[in-house]
């Protein structure tokens, strides 16, 4: 039984990062999915992957709950993008790498 221990990535819906600062500790699949024949829905029997997802605040809490409960964990540390700082004016620059077509 291992789990995995990430900060989600920002949601591609709204611009707001308020459900990415939390930690989440999720469960790997331990059984194969699989497909009903008549609908064609994928189902699991392994409750841990499908149902139990746990939030925490720090990425220590959640370490310290794997710990305590003696779950084997990985730790997936989330690359942080550097932001981009554009003005108005690089529309209309010489430097610009692509030429501007209307």
């Amino acid at each position: 039984m291992l789990a995995r221990i990430y900060q989600p990535a920002k949601t591609a819906m709204q611009s707001g990062k308020t459900k990415a600062q939390n930690w989440v500790l999720e469960f790997e699949q331990q059984s194969p999915r699989t497909t009903d024949p008549l609908m064609g829905w994928t189902s699991g029997s392994d409750m841990l992957a499908s149902e139990v997802r746990l939030k925490f605040d720090t990425k220590e809490a959640a370490i310290a709950y794997a710990k305590e409960h003696k779950i084997a964990h990985e730790v997936i540390d989330r690359n942080v993008a550097k932001p981009v700082i554009k003005a108005y004016s690089d529309n209309f620059s010489y430097r610009r790498r692509m030429p501007w077509t209307h």
